[in-house]
């Protein structure tokens, strides 16, 4: 498999954005992809087991209304909101922190849906100098660039399935193109350049497992 690099980056709007969540302060990261696929589709394939097994992970539980779910070897979570074809939100719970993920859809023409992704999480200051909005905006660009894979056939496992992909040049190619992306939305929102540059580059490092 290869993946041109230049169209995945270029498929994706990011922005990070600065809040609150409980009186503490918070990032977002927003991810913004139009699939070339109907609204309904689309749907199906973000909140079903069987296909979110084919494009994202396993997810075991209860995928519906105040249900719970776990993702294989990843968060768990609660569903919050679940108004179909539209709106998804959920807990992200992990290594026992909690941020929350929100899912929503929209009609794009000719066919076309469009899908927002924003995950905002309390700011862990230690975490955020190292790392920065990128931490998660590199996973969930890898993500929602399999869910365009899977929508338009080309694959039917998740791309970190491949453990010959995920070794290759093209994998290494597109987180370091993945992390810069998100280097530059975060100083877009406010932060220094130079210290956003620096946080992407270590992101890159920790998903290419470079990290020292």
């Amino acid at each position: 498999m290869h993946i041109d690099i230049a169209a995945a980056i270029g498929a994706t709007a990011r922005e990070v954005r600065n809040l609150e969540r409980d009186g503490k302060p918070a990032v977002a990261i927003v991810a913004s992809r139009t699939y070339a696929t109907r609204i309904e589709d689309l749907w199906e394939a973000v909140t079903t087991k069987e296909r979110l097994a084919r494009w994202f992970s396993p997810v075991s539980g209860d995928l519906r209304l105040g249900g719970r779910f776990q993702i294989e070897n990843n968060a768990a979570g609660e569903i919050s909101v679940c108004e179909p074809p539209r709106t998804l939100d959920v807990t992200w719970e992990f290594s026992e922190q909690v941020s929350w993920v929100s899912v929503r859809l929209y009609t794009a023409g000719n066919g076309h849906a469009r899908l927002e992704l924003t995950h905002l999480y309390v700011v862990d200051p230690d975490w955020e100098e190292k790392y920065g909005p990128g931490a998660g905006g590199v996973g969930w660009d890898l993500g929602l660039g399999g869910l365009a894979l899977f929508v338009s056939g080309e694959v039917t496992a998740p791309v970190e399935a491949s453990g010959e992909w995920f070794a290759s040049q093209n994998y290494r190619d597109l987180v370091d193109a993945s992390a810069k992306a998100w280097g530059e939305a975060h100083a877009a929102s406010g932060a220094p350049a130079d210290e956003a540059r620096a946080a992407a580059a270590r992101t890159a490092a920790f998903f290419k497992g470079e990290e020292q």
